[in-house]
């Protein structure tokens, strides 16, 4: 009776890896909101990352949390180190601009996972309005592969990525004029 359920447990370890293994490496997740304002107004609070502060979802996320920060307040270079009980240890980095258009980063993890994303954040007019999209792509490893099995992460991540867009909204839409329509 031992050596039948151990030998099932062993097939079930089995079927379970090569499930994992199958599941795709590439991940993106995105997330878009239109805001009453012209990409002028918006830009500023993505390409600084201490403006991001005021807005990212992980920001207060973790109380014991220590940030610091290097290179330029903003644009190419800047970037933010973290390190919390909570939040984990990471890295971000500012690593191109499109002004007024786009901001790519560099995400790097470092506990409780390794894992290097890369961040895009897109302003396109629309109306009275930009489109602001935030987009992350990567990579998995058998872990993270099985993370994603079991767990939503499109969802979970996809939540906090709206979580801060629709603070970012409306941030910027009390203070910032609309965008005249048709320019």
């Amino acid at each position: 009776m031992l050596k039948k359920s151990a030998l099932g447990l062993v097939a079930l370890v089995v079927i379970l890896t090569v499930v994992i293994a199958f599941q795709p490496v590439a991940f993106h997740i995105a997330r878009s909101t239109i805001i009453r304002a012209p990409a002028s107004a918006i830009y500023p609070q993505i390409d600084n990352l201490r403006a991001q502060n005021a807005w990212s979802p992980w920001s207060k996320t973790d109380p014991k949390m220590t940030v610091s920060y290097d290179g330029p307040p903003s644009g190419v270079g800047a970037s933010s180190a973290w390190d919390g009980p909570a939040a984990g240890k990471g890295r971000i980095s500012i690593t191109a601009v499109k002004p007024d258009q786009e901001v790519d980063l560099t995400l790097e993890m470092m506990a409780p996972m390794q894992a290097t994303n890369q961040v895009v954040f897109t302003l396109v007019p629309n109306g009275d309005g930009t489109t602001v999209t935030w987009n992350m792509t990567g990579t998995n490893g058998f872990i993270g592969k099985a993370f994603w099995l079991f767990m939503d992460i499109d969802q979970s991540v996809g939540a906090d990525f709206d979580k801060g867009l629709a603070t970012l909204k409306t941030m910027v839409e009390a203070v910032a004029p609309p965008r005249p329509a048709g320019t």
